[in-house]
């Protein structure tokens, strides 16, 4: 599940616990959108987390050389 679906979990389970009244017999909708939020902020904890690790970048510690213009400083091609 990536972002998008740890979003669209967070937008369901604020609508069902927000903006519905709707009264289902031994379903509470308040604790399904309850639950739907927190799963979708973990998700979103846990990919942000994944994404973090997956950006780091190490420098290099030597520098790159270019040896052509090192092995020819008369101007000849030879030794």
């Amino acid at each position: 599940m990536g972002l998008g679906g740890c979003i669209i979990l967070i937008a369901v389970g604020a609508i069902l616990t927000f903006a519905t009244d709707w009264d289902m017999q031994g379903v509470n909708l308040d604790l399904v959108g309850i639950i739907f939020m927190i799963v979708g902020l973990i998700g979103v904890a846990t990919f942000s987390s994944i994404a973090r690790r997956r950006r780091v970048v190490v420098p290099s510690a030597t520098p790159v050389i270019d040896e052509e213009r090192h092995h020819h400083r008369d101007g000849y091609g030879g030794v």
